[in-house]
């Protein structure tokens, strides 16, 4: 039997999430009901898998203490917010296209993290910003104003509207490092995604069929699944080693958008993709680098103290 160890397990790990979270996607948008419907079902009924994962870890009660509950639900409020708009762009655009354009989340991340945190922004992490919000435009270009109608040009803004506000959510989890665990952080993002997924209620939930309730349930059953893969992966290998390997959503994308939608990627939806994802492959290699760089710094640093 194949063993895998260390990074080699992270990255396999990493990539069955994405796989998961793509086939996630696949099921909101075949469910074709509201956002807030979605997100309620996708938050959920990924609690019991959630807290089943955090008892048998050994975990359930970090998931529950917390040392700052605003910062559970400031965070919540964003990434829900992101969560829905991104479901939202799944009743309009193919689903090649929506994980495309939420590749720009990463660039974007780069621009917060230095208005926010105070990080640096380097000229080479500038030039793979520029570079990555180009590839974004070559992706969203044709669908503004384009023939494919006003619903494309919706889904494009819902969807790079979820992008930046998941940019958002990752500099509140940032923030959040250090004070609160990342069993906590999971578990009250579900709980908190779930309370305002149920208050869209009043504004226009319709009654889902025997196919859409076990879509949406669906939904929220692997979600869950994909949030201890991802959590897990990052047990095994430092998330600057492992980002490339989210990449792969996009290849998974593809393939479950032609099997189960039909859906046929344009030449310049291909040619955005790869510039988004080289710009993101850049930013990683860089910071991967300068954290050799200042380790290799420090080590020199304790030498001379010693």
């Amino acid at each position: 039997m194949l063993r895998l160890e260390g990074a080699a397990r992270g990255a396999v790990l990493i990539s069955l999430a994405m796989l998961v979270f793509t086939v996630m996607s696949g099921m909101i948008k075949a469910a074709d009901v509201p956002a807030g419907q979605a997100v309620f079902f996708r938050a959920f009924f990924a609690l019991p898998v959630i807290i089943g994962w955090l008892w048998v870890s050994g975990h359930l009660h970090d998931g529950l203490k917390t040392v700052r509950w605003q910062s559970h639900a400031l965070r919540g409020l964003v990434g829900t917010s992101a969560m829905g708009l991104g479901f939202a762009g799944l009743l309009y655009l193919p689903l090649p296209e929506v994980t495309a354009i939420r590749f720009a989340t990463p660039i974007i991340l780069v621009v917060l993290a230095a208005l926010m945190l105070g990080e640096r922004f380097r000229f080479f992490r500038l030039g793979a910003v520029l570079l990555g919000l180009a590839g974004v435009l070559v992706i969203i270009w044709p669908l503004l104003g384009s023939g494919l109608g006003d619903a494309a040009s919706l889904g494009a803004i819902l969807t790079l509207g979820s992008a930046a506000l998941a940019a958002l959510a990752q500099v509140f989890v940032k923030g959040m490092a250090g004070r609160e665990s990342t069993s906590a952080i999971v578990f009250y993002f579900s709980v908190t995604a779930a309370i305002l997924g149920l208050c869209t209620l009043p504004f226009g939930w319709v009654w889902p069929t025997p196919a859409q309730t076990a879509f949406l349930i669906g939904s929220g059953l692997i979600g869950g699944i994909g949030q201890i893969f991802l959590t897990s992966s990052y047990r095994f290998a430092d998330a600057g080693a492992l980002a490339p390997f989210t990449y792969s959503a996009m290849v998974w994308s593809l393939i479950i958008g032609w099997l189960w939608f039909g859906d046929s990627p344009t030449g310049l939806m291909l040619l955005g993709s790869t510039i988004v994802i080289a710009a993101g492959a850049l930013i990683v290699w860089r910071e991967r680098a300068l954290g050799k760089d200042e380790t290799a710094r420090r080590k020199v640093r304790a030498k001379g103290l010693q």
